[in-house]
């Protein structure tokens, strides 16, 4: 019994001491990078003198000529580039669309809307597509009214369901009709297709972003509108109105070309090879500058490495920061990851993805045993003070997934507040203004908080 007592107080002992150099530990990466951090200074020159990065642009190449050197002002042990071949969407210039409908007293009127091309869509031709508007609020509605849309075109109609708490909810929900909405109304004869912008803003920005043609239809045009646009066109067709609208747009894909991910390591101490992967995507739409998406999750991935560096942190397992290319539109960057580390019989015991913004961080989740979640929620005192309080199943972002589908691979995604990021996503008003330095800067030490205590304990 005694030995027993004794076994247990010497345990309390070791964790308490232990806690104490973890807490220690975090607070010396929190000083760092709140008060020498480069997350904002890097995101803000990624930004102004690059914007846009659609994969296969030439914006493209300049974006990974700044990762390489960025990275190596970081202190990064080795950078190099690791290629994949990357889809070529051009949007061709500015889209138009345009309503027209009589007025009370009878007269034509003519609206423009405010629109962008969805990324993957086919353009309409030089004269555009005029035809008339029929509204479709879900899928069950296209399929009894099927007989009416032969040669309309559609426009869905289906808002945010506004109770969800988590706006991502909404998104998740309400994605389908950007993915597959075009193909779903082309089954039925539509010559093109409209639909409300995903988000919940008061604004009237457009939010483009990728659609998947079913290559057994035809592939017809999709563009996304305003929310207010698209209440003002709701009300229009509810009222019995009939309109026509007009669209143009001359996007199309070109010859798919070549572009990399960017690679760095921190070496390990320990197990060199076995490796933690922490990373956001470098490529965004080219309609703004991607500060939130993802020019955030690049810049909090390697603000982690340069606090480490600073600090004179040395990891058992190498670090390893990817800027992945092609999220947007094809993911070709995640995947080619995933399989030339299976290829390699690499060893990845963790990844960890940015993909939610430079909001103020509210958490993690993860892809990973039941056991192993347990495991990480043990360490949320730690996280606490910097305001992360929930650790959560849900799985990891897109570019870390085909790691989890390979490798079985635990995976997570960092969790900041959620309420303001689809008001920017994927639209012209994601630019680096619409980041908070203290925000952007408290996202990056609890990534880096959570690779310390997953590289010092394992899963």
């Amino acid at each position: 019994m005694q030995r027993f007592v004794l076994f247990f107080l010497l345990l309390i002992c070791f964790e308490s001491v232990a806690q104490h150099e973890d807490s220690s530990l975090i607070r010396q990466l929190a000083d760092e990078i709140l008060s020498n951090g480069k997350a904002y200074e890097n995101l803000r020159v990624l930004c102004k003198t690059i914007g846009g990065r659609l994969a296969g642009s030439s914006q493209m190449y300049k974006a990974e000529d700044w990762g390489v050197k960025t990275l190596k002002l970081m202190g990064a042990d080795n950078v190099f580039l690791q290629e994949c071949k990357v889809p070529r969407w051009v949007r061709g210039g500015k889209d138009e669309a345009s309503i027209i409908y009589n007025s009370t007293s009878g007269k034509p009127v003519t609206s423009n809307l405010d629109v962008l091309a969805l990324g993957n869509s086919l353009g309409t031709g030089l004269k555009g597509i005029k035809a008339a508007v029929v509204m479709i609020n879900n899928f069950d509605e296209l399929d009894k009214r099927k007989d009416d849309i032969k040669g309309k075109i559609v426009f869905y109609n289906n808002p945010f369901n506004p109770r969800y708490v988590l706006p991502g909810q909404a998104y998740g929900e309400r994605g389908i009709y950007r993915r597959s909405g075009p193909s779903r109304a082309a089954r039925y004869g539509a010559v093109a297709v409209m639909i409300r912008s995903l988000t919940q803003s008061v604004d009237n920005n457009p939010h483009t972003g990728s659609t998947a043609y079913d290559s057994s239809l035809p592939q017809i045009p999709c563009v996304a509108m305003g929310l207010r646009d698209a209440d003002n066109l709701s009300r229009l067709l509810l009222s019995g109105q009939k309109v026509t609208a007009y669209l143009k747009n001359k996007a199309q894909f070109l010859t798919d070309t070549v572009g990399h991910n960017v690679n760095c390591e921190l070496r390990g101490s320990q197990f060199p090879e076995e490796y933690i992967t922490v990373g956001g995507h470098l490529d965004s739409w080219d309609v703004a500058e991607g500060a939130h998406d993802d020019g955030a999750g690049c810049v909090h991935s390697i603000e982690v490495l340069r606090a480490f560096k600073a600090i004179g942190y040395k990891p058992k397992h190498t670090i390893r920061v990817v800027l992945f290319a092609n999220e947007e539109n094809g993911l070709r960057g995640g995947t080619e990851y995933a399989e030339a580390a299976k290829k390699n019989n690499e060893k990845h015991l963790f990844a960890l993805e940015s993909d939610n913004g430079g909001f103020a961080p509210r958490g993690f989740s993860f892809g990973m045993s039941q056991e192993q979640i347990e495991k990480v929620r043990q360490w949320q005192p730690l996280f606490l003070p910097y305001g992360v309080y929930e650790f959560v199943g849900g799985g990891g972002g897109a570019d870390v997934g085909p790691l989890s589908r390979l490798l079985k691979t635990a995976v997570s995604s960092f969790k900041p507040d959620s309420q303001r990021y689809f008001d920017v996503h994927h639209a012209r008003n994601d630019v680096f203004e619409n980041v908070h330095k203290r925000e952007l800067e408290m996202g990056a030490l609890n990534m880096a908080a959570l690779i310390y205590m997953i590289d010092k304990y394992g899963l």
